[in-house]
């Protein structure tokens, strides 16, 4: 079993950055490919990031020069800067990795408010 833990939410003014991690229980090295999804209240899950092994990383329209994925293989963690925060980033930001099975954390909540 695979434990993924966020960390790195929670309430920041708009225009202001928050940087999330999510760090992998084995190597990250093991996984085909890594993101970060978003779901805010009464809407869907979706997509905000996502890195393979191979491949440059892929991002939501929404999120496009402003959010960037990483891995840190070292610590085993992906982690995702977010830049010039909106309103509409307000979510619970969950960490997904991908092998034979896909995984997935609990979430951290991010809250982008004045």
């Amino acid at each position: 079993q695979v434990h993924l833990v966020e960390s790195g939410g929670g309430l920041v003014q708009p225009g202001r950055s928050l940087r999330l991690s999510c760090a992998a229980s084995k190597s990250i090295f093991s996984f085909n490919a890594l993101a970060w999804y978003r779901q805010a209240p009464g809407k869907q899950r979706e997509l905000v990031a996502r890195i393979t092994r191979f491949d440059s990383p892929n991002y939501a329209d929404s999120v496009k020069g402003r959010f960037t994925i990483s891995r840190d293989y070292a610590k085993n963690t992906v982690n995702l800067q977010m830049n010039r925060l909106k309103p509409e980033d307000t979510a619970v930001y969950i960490c997904n990795a991908e092998e034979v099975h896909s995984y997935w954390g609990q979430g951290t909540q991010v809250t982008v408010s004045s």
